[in-house]
């Protein structure tokens, strides 16, 4: 299991380097099989472990011993690893394969030359490498050290077509996700410098201040990487990369390894300072009502997927802080919830770019009857708006069920006023979904949707995957956290 798990890490990055001198004919089927491979070694290793937990320390940093604990390197492999690892890999797999037809001279939003693929692929595998490692870290430090890699990932991605809008937009992710990784590194600095040690339970020896700056370190760490206010304006500006680089960067990367963070540290058994953990929950509830504020005011479809994003992050971040303040319920609707609005908003992602694709076109004034034409497509975008807003069986309603039901756990006022804020924002956005989906899919065909098929089969393939995905995850997510 151990040599599965290191391979996890290592395939896609070695797939990636590969990538980076391959033939530009060639590196479609070299990612497609490494991804491919990655999500079913992955599959195959989360079913095997189960609801259980395997840890194995695999390398040692020789310079500190006899200062702490010198073995650090190693791999993890618990229900909360295995939940983003699901999202990490199999989304990952999806968004490669889809990317083997989107990227193309045939894409009328952004026609890609294959001479730009190389390079495209190689970011995206290392981003899957980099997020795999996210996943199974064993420890604060080595969590650290692939959290970086994803920023640096990150930005080469939202800058690929390197217009201005893009590396604008690469920039400040990196700026912004860069000085929340500052925060994330003076937590660790505390935490070694009091216990030797990096790994995630070592907090509760820490003295009961410190124990406090530790989480409100961590916590802003996790809100800058998250898009959490008030450091939310960068990835609204991040929709100038690829759509199917925006959809792994919202379903299952960067801004999940924020929300992972802080599951991590309330997961991690010690008792998290109850300020600490009302501060987290109430700039998550701040955080899902500013980004709702923004969706009535979006013209191009994939900014409101990124504020909607936002908002979901927000829910997972609740999740866990009410988790802190003792409701494991509505921690495990949080984690559920990473899982669920993965495959939800990777479909709504995916949808935006066949239509982006096919029409050459993401304004939601400029769109109408693209269902007419796009059958699949619309299919697709009506279930995911039904997964990310909530609508039963579909795989949202689960783990935000799971929240309030939480949430009603704690004792005083509390609980009742988050089930009613929560249930009102969940009605709005449903409805507002559904409207820009009628407004997109149904109605007049205007004259840039007077288009003739559905996206080509690559991409097809990925939209159906990700819509069984839709009603299948929450099944999967629920037998690896309820136990």
């Amino acid at each position: 299991m151990t040599a599965l798990l290191v391979l996890l890490v290592l395939l896609p990055a070695a797939a990636a380097v590969a990538a980076a001198w391959s033939p530009a004919r060639a590196v479609r089927p070299l990612a497609v099989a490494a991804a491919g491979l990655t999500a079913a070694g992955a599959v195959w290793a989360v079913l095997t472990v189960g609801s259980g937990s395997y840890r194995a320390l695999v390398g040692e940093l020789p310079w500190l011993e006899g200062i702490a604990d010198s073995a650090v390197l190693g791999v993890l492999l618990d229900p909360l690893a295995a939940t983003l690892l699901l999202v990490v890999t199999v989304i990952g797999f999806l968004t490669v394969l889809y990317s083997t037809a989107y990227l193309s001279t045939a894409n009328r939003a952004h026609a890609t030359p294959e001479e730009d693929q190389p390079r495209y692929y190689f970011w995206l595998l290392a981003f899957l490498a980099s997020m795999t490692g996210v996943a199974l870290a064993p420890n604060y430090l080595q969590l650290f050290i692939f959290w970086e890699i994803t920023t640096v990932c990150s930005y080469a991605l939202i800058s690929f077509y390197r217009d201005r809008d893009s590396l604008r937009a690469g920039f400040k992710a990196l700026v912004m996700t860069g000085a929340g990784g500052m925060f994330f590194l003076a937590a660790l600095l505390i935490l070694f410098v009091h216990t030797g040690s990096f790994d995630f339970d070592a907090a509760a020896e820490l003295p009961a201040p410190l124990r406090g700056w530790f989480v409100v370190l961590l916590m802003v760490a996790a809100w800058a990487k998250a898009a959490q206010v008030p450091f939310h304006t960068w990835l609204p500006d991040a929709m100038a990369a690829p759509t199917p680089i925006s959809a792994y960067l919202h379903a299952a990367a960067m801004v999940k390894a924020g929300v992972f963070l802080m599951a991590r540290t309330v997961a991690a058994g010690w008792e998290v300072p109850g300020p600490a953990a009302l501060a987290l929950g109430a700039m998550a509830l701040l955080t899902i009502f500013v980004a709702l504020s923004f969706y009535f005011v979006q013209d191009d479809l994939k900014r409101l997927l990124a504020y909607s994003t936002i908002a979901h992050l927000g829910y997972v971040l609740l999740g866990v802080a009410l988790g802190g303040l003792g409701s494991l319920t509505a921690l495990r609707g949080g984690v559920l919830h990473i899982l669920c609005h993965g495959f939800g908003k990777g479909t709504l992602f995916l949808c935006a770019g066949a239509v982006a694709y096919v029409t050459g076109s993401r304004s939601i004034s400029a769109l109408g009857g693209v269902a007419r034409s796009m059958p699949l497509t619309a299919t697709a975008f009506f279930v995911g708006t039904a997964a990310v807003t909530g609508i039963p069986p579909f795989a949202c309603f689960w783990s935000k069920l799971m929240i309030l039901a939480g949430a009603l756990e704690l004792p005083g006022p509390i609980g009742p006023t988050l089930v009613v804020l929560l249930l009102g924002e969940s009605l709005i956005s449903f409805a507002w979904m559904l409207h820009i989906a009628q407004k997109v899919f149904f109605g007049a065909t205007t004259p840039v949707a007077m288009v003739h098929s559905d996206p080509p089969l690559a991409m097809s393939v990925s939209l159906v995957v990700l819509m069984v995905g839709c009603l299948v995850a929450p099944l999967v997510g629920l037998a690896l956290l309820w136990r």
